[in-house]
Order: structure tokens, then C-alpha cells, then sequence
């Protein structure tokens, strides 16, 4: 009986807490007004959690605990939307605006409609999703996918604090239509400040270019926690399955808001032309003060009840447009170029610049890439020069402003020696960098080594960021990957910012990536000319890394993919002292030094075929579509020639796109290959 009780106190102590979480969690992230302090939210929280361990019974899906993720999901269901999600046609021009207005007035007056009313709202740039909820409680989250089918993220979207993950069950219940379901559609996308965070100590090959790419490939993971950690946002831009379908759009953004969710705050209704055309000039400076990237302005017709009657093309709806402003561009001075060394030796020029503001933060370095650029582009230091900002994270010169050019510039030299060991350096025949030759003692190229190891795509081990590297390596407790097998919790818990729990997460980290595959291993490595897709078709052809290593030219440029460069790179690789090191202490470390048991092929639908992906998927991630190819007998390839059989696009495809085109090489869409498999 008092066993009865206490549970019973409990079930209404858990629900105060829920209530009360959930609340602040509404004001800090939806309203910016925060009541009380981080310290006592975590308080709040670890008290509500404690609580579902003592009564696990008590504990359900849509808690807010649950936020912290931790369940790990192996493969994401396909969902079928209720009503396709269909992307919008993009503008870049305010004549096209005008054009796309004019475009909507005829078709409303075929219709005998005079009225025509649009909404206009800022465009996140970010993955678009849709929301189930059920008698107010979120039962489903999936992604556009190809806009009729998505996968279910639901247990990854939980994890996110402007999606509620229950609604005023009275006021929904006002709401929802007979099926009792409310959909709700919007954008996922990473603050500026959470992408900083997220970026922070990675290793450059594993840095995310930008925001949106980093929303989609968290939105994927499979570990829930990982995704509560990087810490993504939710808009909500439309409402769907409400008992009234007649409400209007404006009045929809603002029931969204009632019921809980964010949807920026930044719309306008607008019955003329003018006020579109004021819209978008009004923002196109002021986004950039905005926490978030924000890349355009959306247009939609007002009344929803005409959305239907104007229709759709195959692609996207006749009532909506996107206008997606231009490339940002600012003039600064050079002051000065660094040059940074590689893994592998290559010596990078960094252009450092005067400060200055670019879409909304301040640039002060960019990218030169080569010597043969700097050729390309005739910089020299003290030039004015113009840089843009198209989405990427370090923004490019595109041209020198050499109108203003003084008596004063400087041409920008190629250093003698390493700025990292004082190493002379050295040009190989046909290639257009420098190289650091002290490969075993250049401190940057150790780092550089180790941090690749570690890296996503690599060995993924979590926690080894660039700053902890850059003590390991300068302490010299580590001097290639092999010795981070050896560390000791003892040696970790000396070094700045490492305590005993900091210690054994890492420890916990490299005892993780024992499991990884062997061809991550063999990408792990960072052979000369290997990257991921060459290290599968090694993996596939050499199943042992004994084998690898005994493999002559010949039988290595037999390899798909595979010629004479790359194959004198993996002898030259496996020669040296320091590899059969390397590989001594990564066998003794328990590392997988062989290939798993191929699995049976699904079917044999791209048997023989060599394909190519470029772009942004949005339905699989690149990693899973290149394992969904191989699993129906066909092969994955990095780059465009005229053995490739198919080249798949996803969004903001580039020079392989042309490439394909060129070449006469079949392409096809997201959804096209998905109907394929």
C-alpha cells in the first residue's frame, strides 16, 4: 500500500516537473526569455530523471528527458508523407519575383478571384521535416526524403528543444481534424554559435563546410545522444490536418506559435507587389544580424483553400516561390599569407586579411589552395581584394581589385623551409605544391596524421580534437596513431583541460574504434592517392592486410580504380620503417586487420555498374547510398570518367555534373536512383 503511495506522489511529481521543464525549455529557446538560471534548469531536470529511474514504469517516449538522447538506431524506416513534400522553385532576381506575381494573379483571375494576398518569410537554410502529432503527443518525425517518402528520424528529432514533444491537449484537441492528427511542417537547421561549437577542434578534412550540411548529416546518425549534443533548432512554417481548413496561412504561423513552436517571428502580409519587393530589400542586410543563416525570402499565397485550385508541376507548387538573394561579397586588404603543413607534407598559403564583416561575421583568413592560385589570381600582399561568401565557412578571394592597387604591394614568395621543422623544402615533378620531406619528425605532419586517424570517416574517435592532439604530439607521449593505443589515464589527466572523467571518455573512445571496419582502417592509415572509395575496392581485392602489403605493382594497378600512381603510393607506403611500426603497435592494439564476411548481395539491380554521387543527398547520406549500390552488386567511385555508368545528383551538384554531361554519361535524380534500388 505504501509502496502504492509513493508511486503515486511520484506520478504527480514527475508530471509537475514535465510541465514546469517544459516551460522554460519554451521560454528560453522559443521566446529568448529565460526565468530562471542553467544551474537550476539542470537542477529541474536531473531530479525529473531520477525520478524515471526509481519508477521506470512512470517514464514515456515524449518526457523531456528523453531530449538527451542515447538510443541507437541501426536503420531508419521509410514513411509515406500524407500529402507530398514538394520543394520550391528558386528565383534570384526581383523581375522573376514580379514575374511569378503577375504568373499567380492570372491564374486567380481564371479562377474569377480579384484578391491577391501573399505571406512572405525569411528562408532558413536548413532540412526540411515533417511532424506527427497524435492527440497531441509527437508520434512520428521524418524528412522530405524525395518528397514523397522520407525516413523516420523520430528518436533523433526528440533530441531537439523547439520541437515540443506534446501540445495543449485542450487546444490541440480544438484543433485536429477527425483523424486526430495534426502535421506539422518546417525546417531543421544549426545557430551560427552551435555550428562554431560543433566545428571547434575537428581536424580540417573533417570540418563541416557550413551550417546546412551539418544539420543533414547529424539529422542521420545513429547515436541520439550525439544528436542532442550538437544542438540543432526547429522552425516550424506550416500547419496541416486542423478541423478548419479554410485558415488562412498568416493565421496558421501564428496558431504554430500558440501551440508551442518557433517559427522566427519574421513574416509579413502583403497585399501589393511593393510590399514583397520591401520585404525582401528590408532583409537582405538585416539577416546577417540574425543568429541563424537565413539564404532567401519565401512567397505563399495567403488563402490556403486556393493551393489546390492553382496546382502543382511535377516538381513544385504554383501558389509558392523562393527568392534566394546573391552571393555576399566584401573588399579587404591582404596583409599577409601563413602557410600551413599537412599530413602529408603539403604546404597550404592562408591568406590573412583586415578584418572585415561578410554575411554577418567577420572574415579575417581565407584559402589560397596553391601557388599556381595566387598565380592565377596575381594577388600580392597589401592588394585589395573582393571575397565571397556563398554558403561555405572560409570565404574565397574571386578577384583582386586592381584598380586600387599601390606602389606598395608585395609578391607573396614560396618559403624555403617548413614553418613547422625548418625542413628545406621540395617540389615534386608535375605537381603544383611545395612538400615538407621530414615526414617522421614534422611535428604539423604528425598532428596531421593522428587527427585524420581519428576523423569521422576514419577511425571516428571522439574527444581527440586538435587541441588535445597538439599536446600530445608536443609532449611526445604520441609520435604516430599507433601510440594513442598505449596512453594511460595516469598521462591524459596532466595535460591542460583534462580531468579523470575527460580521460576515460576518451580511453572509452579508442577502445570504440577497436570495432570500426577494415577498409576504414585502411582510409584510416592516409595513404598517398587513398581515399575512401580507393580504400574500399582494396578492402574488396586484399581482404587481409597481409595481403595488401605483399601485393606487387602489377597486381595492385589490376584493382578497379586503381592505376600505376596510386599503386607505386601503397608500395612506397608499406616500405617504410615507420609503417611496419605503425602497423606492429596497430595489430597489437587489437585494430581489424581483415576484411568481415561479405554479406549475400540484396539483388543484383547495379550489377556491373560504376557509379558516381555529387551533391547533397537528402534522402541518404552519402556513406549509406554508396553502401546501398554495393549491396546490389554495383561499385562506388569518387570522381567521373568514361568507364562510369551513373552519375546521381543531389542538391547544388557541381563540376561532376558537368563532367557526366560532357562525357554523355547517364544521370539521375535522388528519387530516380531510389526507384532503381
Amino acid at each position: 500500500m505504501k509502496e502504492g503511495m509513493e508511486r503515486d506522489k511520484a506520478a504527480v511529481e514527475i508530471g509537475r516537473l514535465r510541465t514546469e521543464i517544459e516551460r522554460h525549455n519554451y521560454l528560453y529557446y522559443v521566446r529568448a526569455t529565460p526565468e530562471i538560471s542553467d544551474y537550476d534548469f539542470d537542477k529541474l531536470l536531473e531530479r525529473l530523471i531520477e525520478l524515471e529511474r526509481e519508477f521506470p514504469d512512470l517514464l514515456t517516449p515524449n518526457s523531456p528527458s528523453q531530449r538527451v538522447g542515447g538510443q541507437i538506431t541501426r536503420e531508419f524506416p521509410t514513411v509515406l508523407h500524407r500529402e507530398p513534400m514538394l520543394s520550391l522553385s528558386n528565383t534570384y532576381s526581383l523581375g522573376d519575383v514580379a514575374d511569378f506575381y503577375d504568373r499567380v494573379k492570372k491564374l486567380l483571375y481564371e479562377e474569377g478571384i480579384q484578391k491577391q494576398e501573399m505571406v512572405a518569410e525569411l528562408k532558413f537554410d536548413g532540412v526540411a521535416v515533417s511532424l506527427i502529432y497524435r492527440d497531441g503527443l509527437l508520434v512520428q518525425g521524418a524528412t522530405r526524403g524525395d518528397g514523397v517518402r522520407g525516413d523516420d528520424i523520430t528518436v533523433n528529432l526528440r533530441t531537439i528543444p523547439t520541437i515540443p514533444l506534446r501540445l495543449d491537449a485542450s487546444f490541440s484537441r480544438q484543433l485536429q481534424g477527425d483523424d486526430r492528427e495534426i502535421e506539422v511542417r518546417g525546417e531543421v537547421f544549426m545557430r551560427r554559435e552551435d555550428f562554431e561549437n560543433l566545428n571547434e577542434g575537428r581536424p580540417d578534412e573533417d570540418r563541416f563546410a557550413n551550417p546546412r550540411n551539418a544539420t543533414a548529416g547529424t539529422l542521420k546518425l545513429q547515436d541520439s545522444a550525439e544528436v542532442a549534443r550538437r544542438r540543432m533548432t526547429f522552425v516550424a512554417y506550416f500547419l496541416k490536418g486542423i478541423a478548419n481548413e479554410n485558415i488562412r496561412h498568416l493565421d496558421r504561423l501564428r496558431l504554430l506559435e500558440k501551440l508551442g513552436f518557433y517559427t522566427g517571428g519574421h513574416y509579413l502580409f502583403c497585399s501589393e507587389l511593393r510590399d514583397i519587393e520591401r520585404f525582401i530589400g528590408d532583409w537582405e542586410k538585416k539577416r546577417h544580424t540574425l543568429p541563424y543563416e537565413t539564404d532567401g525570402v519565401v512567397l505563399k499565397l495567403d488563402d490556403v483553400t486556393l493551393w489546390d485550385r492553382l496546382g502543382a508541376t511535377s516538381k513544385s507548387p504554383r501558389w509558392a516561390i523562393a527568392y534566394k538573394y546573391p552571393a555576399q561579397q566584401a573588399k579587404t586588404e591582404l596583409l599577409g599569407v601563413l602557410f600551413q603543413v599537412g599530413r602529408l607534407g603539403t604546404i597550404t598559403p592562408v591568406a590573412e586579411l583586415k578584418p572585415v564583416k561578410l554575411a554577418g561575421s567577420t572574415v579575417s583568413r581565407s584559402t589560397l589552395h596553391n601557388f599556381d592560385e595566387i598565380d592565377r589570381l596575381g594577388v600580392r600582399v597589401h592588394d585589395q581584394v573582393v571575397i565571397e561568401k556563398s554558403g561555405e565557412v572560409i570565404p574565397k578571394i574571386i578577384r583582386v581589385a586592381l584598380e586600387e592597387r599601390s606602389l606598395f604591394t608585395e609578391s607573396i614568395v614560396v618559403p624555403e623551409r617548413c614553418p613547422s621543422c625548418d625542413t628545406l623544402l621540395v617540389k615534386l615533378e608535375g605537381e603544383v605544391s611545395w612538400y615538407c620531406p621530414n615526414e617522421e619528425e614534422c611535428p604539423a605532419q604528425i598532428r596531421g596524421r593522428v587527427l585524420h586517424f581519428a576523423s569521422r570517416n576514419a577511425m571516428d574517435i571522439q574527444s581527440l580534437g586538435v587541441a588535445l592532439v597538439d599536446q600530445l604530439v608536443g609532449r611526445g607521449l604520441v609520435r604516430d596513431p599507433g601510440d594513442l593505443y598505449t596512453l594511460q589515464v595516469s598521462q591524459l589527466e596532466g595535460l591542460e583541460r583534462m580531468g579523470t572523467k575527460s580521460a576515460l571518455n576518451l580511453m572509452r573512445a579508442l577502445d570504440e574504434s577497436r570495432s570500426r571496419s577494415y577498409e576504414r582502417l585502411l582510409y584510416a592509415l592516409g595513404i598517398r592517392h587513398v581515399g575512401q572509395a580507393t580504400a574500399r575496392e582494396l578492402a574488396r581485392a586484399y581482404p587481409r592486410l597481409g595481403l595488401l602489403r605483399e601485393a606487387d605493382e602489377e597486381e595492385l594497378s589490376s584493382v578497379p580504380d586503381i592505376g600505376p600512381v596510386v599503386a607505386r603510393s601503397i608500395i612506397d607506403y608499406f616500405l617504410k620503417p615507420s609503417t611496419q611500426v605503425l602497423v606492429r603497435k596497430l595489430q597489437e592494439a587489437g585494430l581489424p586487420f581483415r576484411a568481415a564476411e561479405p554479406q549475400e548481395l540484396v539483388n543484383r539491380n547495379f550489377e556491373g555498374m560504376t557509379v558516381v554521387f555529387t551533391g547533397e543527398l537528402e534522402r541518404y547520406g552519402r556513406s549509406k547510398a554508396s553502401g546501398l549500390v554495393m549491396a546490389r552488386g554495383g561499385k562506388v567511385v569518387n570522381s567521373v570518367s568514361r568507364n562510369t555508368t551513373l552519375v546521381v545528383t543531389g542538391k547544388d551538384a557541381g563540376s561532376k555534373l558537368e563532367k557526366a554531361l560532357k562525357l554523355g554519361v547517364r544521370v539521375v535524380s535522388e528519387e530516380e536512383f531510389a526507384s532503381m534500388l
